[in-house]
């Protein structure tokens, strides 16, 4: 299938569904244009490097964020168990 991500057509191949590739291109074009505006670069590979850079540190927030979110839970968990676990030993 062919995107167009920053005024370039693109042919994409694989497995995905057309219309997910086409939401990531979207996204990545998007996420370009802001770059190119925010720091008025006019070279395409320079903006697709900082645009790069910039999903990069969105998805490694975002890991970081989940990492935390599935610790608590683990440890929210834990205490519900040992709070069951007493239950438990008190009616015995």
């Amino acid at each position: 299938m062919k995107v167009e991500i920053y005024d370039q057509v693109y042919n994409v191949a694989g497995d995905l569904e057309p219309a997910y590739v086409e939401q990531l291109a979207k996204y990545v074009d998007v996420r370009m244009r802001q770059i190119a505006r925010g720091t008025g670069a006019v070279d395409s590979v320079k903006v697709a490097v900082l645009a790069a850079l910039s999903i990069a540190d969105e998805l490694h927030a975002l890991r970081q964020s989940r990492e935390k979110n599935e610790a608590a839970l683990r440890a929210s968990a834990e205490r519900c168990l040992k709070l069951i676990d007493r239950a438990l030993q008190q009616s015995a």
